[in-house]
């Protein structure tokens, strides 16, 4: 069975057609490239400016003055080093309490079958249809009160996408597995642990990722939530501090800022699309 594309092989064969096949793809794509890294390489680049080239216009495509000290003045002065534990702290334990709830919420969807499980599906999904800053006021006012934790980034702890991404792959797992196991004598926390989750481990690793970059580019909510600036995010911080910040001092901490998350997407790049394709078991 051959596969259909846009142009036939025995077309693309031809010279022209190969050559303007060719030149349309590399237009393509280096116009995409440009579009998206373009502005990546002006906050790197700027980063490396002095006061006057960073504003001036047009800008320049290459820093003509090189101050590399730009990022060590961002890293003291924005106290970089204390933000960036603060969003560490924040994201792994958003993390760690999305893997047991989102994972428990999808498992009982999923395999369980509870009453109205569908209703509250349908619940959750509806959810991601309402925009994020509609349900800032009424989360705000759902945790400003809670006893113990009072204030707190409560609303990153669970996610209606990533219990529908579990939901869908464990839907994937065949039945007779999980049957032959109960059959066994595994009761359902069991066969959770030692079957469901193993296999598992793509959708698990593109949950995580979610859930840790979600935290990350968060500003609203933890601007509400921190009022304390020892206890801020990156975003939230650089913003606070961004008073009587030189521009290009700024925007190399706005590089400092964002490099974490470039470097979770290029490392994990290949898992995040595995694990969004990828099914239970074949066969």
């Amino acid at each position: 069975m051959s596969t259909r594309t846009l142009i036939s092989p025995a077309q693309l064969a031809k010279p022209r057609a190969k050559a303007l096949y060719r030149a349309t793809f590399a237009l393509v794509v280096g116009g995409f490239s440009l579009v998206f890294l373009g502005p990546l390489y002006w906050m790197v680049s700027s980063g490396f400016k002095d006061t006057q080239e960073v504003v001036r216009t047009p800008p320049t495509l290459v820093p003509g003055s090189f101050a590399p000290e730009n990022y060590t003045r961002a890293w003291e002065v924005m106290d970089l080093s204390t933000l960036l534990f603060n969003t560490l702290y924040y994201a792994f334990g958003a993390l760690a309490f999305q893997l047991v709830l989102d994972v428990a919420a999808a498992y009982s969807l999923s395999k369980l079958r509870p009453v109205f499980g569908k209703a509250i599906l349908g619940g959750m999904l509806v959810t991601l249809m309402i925009p994020a800053t509609v349900l800032v006021v009424p989360q705000y006012l759902t945790v400003l009160d809670v006893p113990v934790v009072e204030r707190n980034l409560l609303p990153a702890v669970t996610n209606a996408f990533n219990i529908f991404l579990l939901k869908r792959f464990f839907d994937s797992i065949p039945k007779e597995l999980l049957d032959a196991a109960a059959m066994d004598g595994a009761s359902p926390l069991r066969i959770l642990r030692s079957i469901v989750l193993p296999i598992s481990r793509p959708i698990l690793g593109v949950v995580s990722i979610f859930a840790v970059v979600g935290v990350w580019k968060d500003f609203l909510w933890p601007m509400l939530t921190l009022p304390d600036p020892s206890k801020q995010t990156l975003n939230v911080g650089i913003y606070s501090l961004s008073t009587g910040v030189p521009v290009n001092v700024l925007i190399a901490a706005l590089t400092i800022a964002s490099v974490p998350t470039l470097l979770i997407f290029l490392v994990f790049q290949r898992n995040i699309m595995s694990g969004l394709t990828a099914g239970g078991l074949k066969g």
